[in-house]
């Protein structure tokens, strides 16, 4: 039995932050290894002059072994074992499609990223962002549906979740169903009898929005990791400027779930005037350590994929494979332990054959879908982006004192932007000097005693809701506001979703509706919000009337 082919990548360090003071260098690719046909242990030389590297071998493939510019040792007679080499077909997988992804390649730059036709705001305004960057011009795609009424009042703002575009429902020009298709519509959720709603994608995405795969005006060339760091808020700014387009002064509600739901709060605090009504649907008021501590390892993984390169493989093969990881491990925060219970068990894809350390569970079967359905549907660098603006939220008071000293002191650099038609001298503290600690993190002893942690258990203790946060959400006072969560949410679980809830009423908001789904109201997790169209859709359309 021969051995099948697997692919031995020399793997980087992940990406420390480090950026070049040219804004026209591009950081060369991380070096890339394929294994020799010959026997285990044996060296391999690269065309170029580095250093030989002893990694596992098996057989080649046909496909790959013709893609790879390597040259081999001579073949040696195989060496019998106690046992067969195990096969590895999810590898396979991944190397043909890199095989492919090569050749295509050489043709041109990864296919675009759209949802198809949707309509486009043009901002040639400059965007000064939160932590200092600037977008001389932006894009923002947008779809809406329904009939703006002649005073403009009855505009719904759908904010998405992290990696949807503006396409929630069908429309003329594209009828492929939308994200949230059963909730939008005549007698919906969200009533296109009623009210004209507008979805868009977010700045820093990548189905149409101004993004990381966007072209920099500046020189021509894609941004990719040169594009500015992003917060929610940076997103919000960017929808209500087309709003204004619209002539749209006044929302009678901001409406969004998952990360949507954090910028549907954003947006009422940074624009409480303009917003009549708030529905935040499985979001929170800040990212906790737990969700933080999951999209980190969805970066990690997809950030020492070699074809990543930091940033810039538009004109190569895309980092498919820790896309595809990065998706799996996301996929096991949005649903939930009891619902696989249920759909999943412990049940083998095929109870007949051996086991393999491939998929072989049906749970396994169903990440791994759930990860090669999505790795080349979204583009890497906007996941980077997006998820790191997740990380950074926070409308706690001292947060947003922080971010508003530094939007102050930024402020002479976009009018000096402005003057200089886009031309402005970059300095250190334009560069991540981000630098990883010499010594590891250590536990302290006092941050590991139960009793010093301060556990607040019911509202009526002094310290809860958090203080910080009461302040941060003061604006909201007179906002009238649905907050729901879902039991069975481990993402943004429940208890998120009522200290919102509690801090807008310690405000002294009279018009909070707080409703959280029980487990035995619905078992899908954090995707909830995308299924459940009575327990989601039914309270928000009684929210809004």
């Amino acid at each position: 039995m021969s051995a099948s082919r697997t692919i031995g990548p020399i793997l980087r360090p992940a990406w420390q932050c480090v950026r070049s003071t040219s804004k026209n260098s591009r950081p060369a690719a991380a070096p890339f290894t394929i294994a020799s046909p010959s026997s285990a242990g044996r060296p391999i030389r690269r065309k170029s002059s580095q250093a030989a590297r002893r990694i596992h071998q098996q057989t080649p493939r046909n496909a790959q072994a013709a893609a790879a510019a390597v040259e081999y040792e001579p073949s040696q007679p195989p060496v019998d074992s106690t046992n067969p080499a195990l096969s590895f077909p999810c590898l396979d997988a991944v190397e043909s499609r890199s095989a492919s992804l090569s050749r295509r390649s050489l043709s041109g730059p990864e296919p675009s990223y759209t949802s198809g036709k949707h309509l486009t705001f043009r901002s040639s305004d400059p965007l000064l962002l939160d932590w200092g960057g600037i977008l001389p011009s932006y894009d923002v795609a947008y779809e809406a549906w329904g009939t703006l009424n002649a005073e403009r009042s009855n505009a719904i703002l759908l904010h998405t979740g992290l990696s949807a575009s503006s396409h929630a429902h069908s429309t003329p020009e594209n009828p492929q169903k939308g994200w949230w298709e059963k909730f939008i519509g005549p007698g919906g959720a969200l009533d296109t009898n009623k009210y004209f709603i507008i979805c868009t994608n977010v700045i820093g995405g990548c189905f149409g929005s101004t993004g990381p795969s966007s072209v920099d005006p500046a020189n021509g060339e894609r941004y990719a990791t040169r594009f500015p760091i992003l917060t929610m808020e940076d997103m919000v700014r960017a929808q209500f400027r087309l709003l204004d387009s619209l002539g749209i002064q006044k929302l009678f509600a901001s409406v969004g779930a998952s990360m949507g739901g954090m910028q549907s709060l954003a947006a009422g605090v940074l624009y409480p005037d303009r917003v009549g009504r708030v529905v935040s649907i499985s979001g929170c008021a800040r990212s906790h350590p737990y969700s933080i501590a999951m999209r980190h390892t969805q970066r990690q993984v997809l950030m020492t994929d070699p074809n990543w390169r930091r940033g810039f493989y538009y004109d190569g093969i895309p980092p498919h494979s820790g896309m595809k990881l990065a998706r799996e491990i996301a996929t096991v925060t949005y649903r939930s332990g009891p619902e696989w219970e249920q759909r999943f068990g412990r049940r083998r894809a095929d109870s007949s054959k051996p086991p393999a350390l491939c998929p072989d569970f049906l749970i396994e079967t169903y990440l791994d879908h759930a990860g090669e359905k999505f790795c080349l549907e979204y583009d890497a660098n906007s996941l980077l982006y997006v998820s790191k603006a997740m990380d950074l939220f926070d409308l706690g008071a001292e947060h947003r004192k922080n971010i508003t000293e530094v939007r102050r002191n930024n402020q002479s650099k976009l009018q000096a932007f402005r003057e200089s038609r886009g031309q402005v001298e970059q300095t250190a503290q334009d560069h991540c000097n981000l630098i990883l600690p010499d010594k590891p993190y250590e536990e302290q002893e006092e941050s590991t005693s139960l009793e010093s942690m301060d556990t607040p258990t019911s509202p009526a203790e002094s310290e809860y809701p958090p203080a910080d946060l009461v302040g941060g959400l003061s604006p909201l006072v007179n906002t009238p506001t649905l907050v729901l969560g879902v039991a069975s949410d481990i993402l943004f679980p429940s208890w998120q979703q009522r200290e919102v809830a509690d801090t807008l009423k310690a405000v002294g908001n009279r018009q909070v509706t707080h409703v959280e789904l029980g487990e035995d109201k619905s078992l899908f997790g954090h995707d909830t919000f995308l299924l459940d169209l009575e327990g989601v859709g039914g309270a928000v359309r009684r929210f809004l009337g």
